[in-house]
């Protein structure tokens, strides 16, 4: 058994601060009661930026520990910085929202950071079983989580739903994981590429092994058709808990599914190409169509989601250097995009309670106009309307497409995101046009508003100054195609 030394943990450092401050937070919510909810809730958020900037600490370059199971290199760092802002963004939106629904638990921002460390272990899996260790990490968390609201039958269900179906998805990965292990010989993601590179015949059960896989991994990232479970839970979960199922884990599930087609079938993108696509047409169709009938703004953003999804996998399907830098910058304008959202559907509220329905914003823009101006903004990005930043965050995964030869596919795009934006100019014409609704509730929290303000200047005023975000991206996907 291979010892490990100090130098071993230093690559694994935020996640082991993350750990201990998940245990030692729950130990002082056990102590001091639910009366401490937001002290833990403030010590979290303090939590994620200290591993935020720990992630920085970290030595430049590939690095590898626990026997080559867990990888630290620029693709890791982007997509857990990603993580880790979304985390703090959701504890920080919720802490409004969590009082007044009488969900005052100090277990709410405890589970949040559990299920980011299983995101961060996702992110830098190099082997299938550090992979399934983190996403299993991450899942458990999320299922309390959707049911948090123990008196809501909605959020029983949609737990419960969650839970049954996620059982299901990791059964079909494991089955995969464990084919690809028969067939292979091994569960190292460089071990496995090494087999590939040296020209090795693959053979049908391997194949069958990576279709597995991916279908494990499509759940995660609710592809269709395996999205069935995302607009139940996003609907009947707390507005808290699908602001950040919008953003966390969705953005760790699809830099997981990257780095798990990259890292060890790389050399074996012809076969597996075909099946992203497919779940990337179908992604884009069903979220450009579904969502044109839904009265629920949480299950339109569940089917907002699955379009988006749609496109990221464009971008792998490329399979090339460019593709995964054109997924890692959609993911982090997604993230302030989505943030931005559903800061303004937290703030849905009038005298008898939360109000989720999309008439229920009729008449914004008179009764707070910034609130609308900030959402028509987010609903001109998700539609990929220029210059804002959600139509580069298309730009860059379709030129990928192209670039690879992929032109039906990025036309498909293209007509997805032509018929998508009816429904966010549906929600504009709402705000703008149609009679007052019931008035919301004045004035929104600071805590949402500072997020509001800051999301909406970056998805307004991205095309200004995008270099940073695009060197970053460039320089992680350089790491994960040429390790």
């Amino acid at each position: 058994m291979t010892s490990l030394g100090a130098a071993d943990l230093v690559p694994v450092i935020p996640e082991l601060f993350l750990a201990a401050a998940g245990m030692a937070l729950l130990m002082l919510g056990v102590f001091r009661g639910d009366g401490s909810t937001r002290f833990v809730s403030t010590l979290s958020v303090l939590s994620l930026a200290i591993a935020f900037l720990l992630l920085g600490l970290l030595p430049e370059g590939r690095t590898e520990t626990f026997a080559g199971m867990f990888v630290t290199d620029a693709f890791a760092v982007f997509v857990k910085s990603l993580v880790l802002l979304g985390s703090a963004l959701t504890i920080v939106m919720s802490s409004a929202y969590i009082r007044s629904e009488r969900m005052e638990r100090f277990e709410f921002p405890v589970l949040v950071l559990f299920a980011t460390l299983g995101m961060m272990m996702m992110v830098s899996a190099n082997d299938l079983m550090s992979l399934y260790l983190g996403l299993e990490l991450q899942s458990l968390s999320l299922y309390v989580l959707a049911a948090f609201k123990r008196e809501s039958t909605r959020a029983t269900e949609a737990g419960l739903k969650y839970f049954v179906l996620g059982a299901l998805s990791s059964g079909m990965l494991l089955y995969g994981c464990s084919l690809i292990y028969g067939f292979a010989g091994t569960t190292s993601f460089p071990q496995i590429a090494g087999l590939f590179a040296g020209g090795v015949e693959v053979s049908i059960g391997l194949i069958v092994g990576i279709v597995f896989l991916t279908a494990g991994l499509a759940f995660k990232v609710s592809a269709v058709p395996f999205h069935m479970w995302t607009p139940d839970v996003y609907e009947g979960a707390p507005t808290a808990v699908t602001a950040f199922f919008a953003v966390a884990p969705k953005i760790a599930a699809l830099g997981l599914f990257v780095r798990a087609m990259i890292a060890p079938f790389g050399e074996l993108a012809d076969e597996w190409r075909q099946i992203i696509v497919l779940l990337s047409v179908a992604s884009i169709a069903l979220g450009a169509v579904a969502a044109i009938g839904q009265s629920n703004i949480k299950r339109l953003m569940a089917y907002s989601s699955i379009g988006h999804v749609g496109y990221a996998l464009i971008g792998l399907a490329a399979g090339t250097q460019q593709g995964v830098r054109g997924v890692l910058i959609y993911l982090a304008i997604y993230l302030a995009m989505n943030v931005g959202a559903f800061a303004v559907i937290l703030s849905m509220r009038v005298k008898n309670g939360m109000v989720e329905r999309i008439e229920d914003l009729g008449g914004l823009a008179q009764s707070r106009p910034m609130m609308a101006a900030a959402m028509a903004i987010f609903m001109f990005s998700l539609a990929g309307i220029p210059p804002l930043a959600g139509f580069f965050a298309k730009f860059y995964v379709l030129a990928a497409a192209i670039d690879a030869g992929l032109y039906a596919l990025a036309v498909i795009g293209v007509i997805g995101s032509v018929v998508g934006a009816y429904y966010y100019l549906r929600i504009i014409k709402i705000m703008y046009i149609d009679p007052q609704a019931e008035p919301l509730e004045k004035p929104m929290h600071r805590e949402l508003g500072v997020v509001l303000t800051v999301s909406a200047l970056f998805t307004l005023l991205f095309f200004a100054y995008p270099a940073p975000l695009l060197a970053g991206a460039e320089a992680a996907a350089a790491s994960l195609m040429s390790p």
